[in-house]
């Protein structure tokens, strides 16, 4: 009737000015919508929606009773909106004011009585304030709009044993077995609730009931093993759960459930693993209809730490699922672990059959290759995985990859090929330090491009300042390019860390103090490095070559540094 009394013009302005206040709340320019709600109010000091909303924005800028006044308005003006009462009954529940939530929510109820969410509401209204015969008058409610159901009849139980109602609380779980005569779950459900409450004798009747009536019925088994322990007969206990457990007919996932059932009573009692692995052990002599059980094995031994028994299981689990990626990840990192090359490539050469697209895989298998000196099959396998390469893959993996197979091809004197593969390398992943060094480096030997392999070595430098092999591969670089001062610099650093076990830093070292005019301390290091390069090579190092060894000794035959 107010809105109708309105005239044109002030209709048209309430329209735009509340238009307004919506596009300005959409952009999050809260003060803005609140003073066009303002001026909606100054012409229908009546009008509900805008109460509500000036509510909201009053409760945003943290003006909370000046919120919860206007929501009063705006309930009171249109006392059949069912959505200002929400949001204030949402209000008093978040303040904790839960007698004044209630008494919104019993409105909303009778406004709308075949609603069921303010029924919900009031139920955990109600268990909060503790008041449990409310609760259940309330879940009666429910239960007459939507049925009787497992929630509502559990969560009776419950109010009812809080009540010390103990006869309703198991009429209750009875009624709800009663409604679905043909659903073993609530007859079972009712034993297990009077073995919780000491009622063993009931439960035992109960379980047999079911097991009369469905005789392989795994959860009204498991009860009964449940029973049997309980009470202290271990034999029948075993009995029970071996033919659960070993039953063929009983599905994977439901020995799943019951192994993990048993795994957490024991955590929280004996954990006693000795069992739990007696179980598994009898299950996985069985022929498995999946690898579920397996898995679960496997995942128990590893929590265990007991890794060398997980490794049969693993192969189980493999041998059951040839592409059960974590169970292969794992055999892999125990063979990592153990520098077990061979290992390594059993596991990784099937598992690209099956997971193609796994890149990890060719890349261990390729680098157990590379590492047993088997240079043309890991080029093949390094080959493979790029081939695999595409948009979703890693790109740091991917870059290995190139930067792996640079390396193959520069051992073969493939330059060309090794600089392309680096260059691919540097596209997936620019911070490439082993490619980085490794390809400048190279390209100094040759003597090529040395502005392009100082930017690249000094990336490596900048990267990691205490490695020596780095250090040394830039200090080379400068000597090449004749800034020898600058060279003795960083030689010296890669000789205080690590550089001093290497003949090649060690020779580089004498050449660089050679060329910054210490003859004499240049020859002490050339020696040192002729001495280095008689001893064992470490493991993942190369050998001098004759023709690196016969310039050494020229050097020091001569006293004299030659290029060549």
């Amino acid at each position: 009737m107010q809105e109708n009394a309105l005239t044109f013009e002030q209709k048209r302005k309430f329209d735009y000015y509340f238009l307004e206040a919506v596009r300005l709340k959409e952009k999050g320019d809260m003060g803005a919508a609140f003073e066009m709600y303002s001026h909606c109010l100054d012409i229908n000091p009546s009008s509900a929606v805008t109460m509500y909303e000036l509510a909201k924005c009053h409760m945003y800028l943290g003006q909370a009773q000046k919120g919860e006044e206007l929501l009063r308005k705006a309930m009171n003006a249109e006392p059949n909106n069912y959505w200002y009462k929400e949001t204030l009954a949402g209000y008093y529940q978040n303040k904790g004011e839960n007698e004044k939530a209630i008494e919104v929510i019993e409105e909303m109820v009778t406004q709308s009585p075949s609603r069921l969410e303010p029924l919900m509401a009031l139920v955990d209204m109600y268990n909060r304030t503790q008041d449990y015969e409310k609760v259940i008058h309330t879940l009666n409610r429910l239960e007459k709009l939507d049925g009787k159901s497992e929630q509502i009849s559990m969560e009776k139980f419950r109010m009812y044993l809080a009540m010390d109602s103990t006869e309703q609380a198991f009429t209750e779980m009875e009624s709800l077995a009663k409604e679905y005569p043909y659903d073993m779950r609530y007859l079972t459900m009712l034993g297990d609730v009077y073995m919780e409450n000491d009622r063993e004798e009931e439960a035992y009747k109960t379980y047999r009931q079911v097991l009369a009536t469905e005789p392989g019925y795994a959860p009204a088994m498991l009860s009964m093993a449940t029973y049997y322990e309980k009470m202290g007969m271990d034999s029948l206990y075993r009995v029970q759960l071996d033919s659960l457990l070993l039953n063929r007919k009983v599905e994977s996932q439901t020995k799943v459930n019951i192994m993990r059932q048993l795994i957490m009573r024991s955590e929280r009692g004996d954990r006693d693993s000795i069992k739990i692995i007696g179980l598994f052990d009898s299950m996985l002599a069985q022929e498995q209809e999946n690898a579920d059980v397996a898995m679960l094995a496997a995942q128990y031994l590893l929590s265990k730490q007991m890794n060398e028994q997980v490794k049969p299981v693993l192969w189980q689990v493999l041998d059951i699922d040839p592409e059960n990626k974590p169970a292969r990840l794992q055999l892999l990192s125990f063979a990592i672990s153990k520098e077990d090359l061979d290992e390594v490539i059993r596991i990784c050469s099937p598992a690209v059959e099956y997971m193609p697209e796994a890149l990890e895989f060719y890349y261990y298998w390729g680098l157990a290759h590379y590492q047993k000196d088997q240079k043309d099959e890991a080029m093949e396998v390094f080959k493979k995985g790029i081939r695999q390469v595409g948009p979703n893959s890693d790109k740091s993996m991917a870059s290995d990859f190139y930067s792996i197979l640079g390396d193959l091809y520069h051992t073969k004197k493939m330059n060309a090929e090794a600089y392309a593969a680096y260059d691919s390398a540097l596209v997936y992943n620019p911070d490439n330090i082993g490619a980085l060094n490794n390809y400048a480096y190279y390209l100094s030997v040759e003597k090529k491009h040395l502005d392009k392999a100082e930017e690249m070595s000094y990336k490596t430098v900048k990267a990691e300042p205490k490695n020596g092999t780095y250090l040394d591969t830039y200090a080379w670089i400068l000597f090449e390019k004749g800034k020898y001062a600058e060279a003795r610099i960083y030689i010296d650093q890669a000789m205080q860390n690590d550089g001093a076990k290497s003949s090649v830093v060690v020779e580089h070292c004498g050449d660089i103090y050679y060329m910054n005019g210490e003859h004499e301390k240049a020859l002490e290091y050339w020696k040192q490095a002729e001495k280095l390069a008689g001893e064992p090579v470490e493991e993942g190092s190369d050998p001098r070559t004759e023709k690196e060894l016969k310039l050494l000794k020229k050097k020091i035959t001569n006293k004299k540094y030659f290029a060549e």
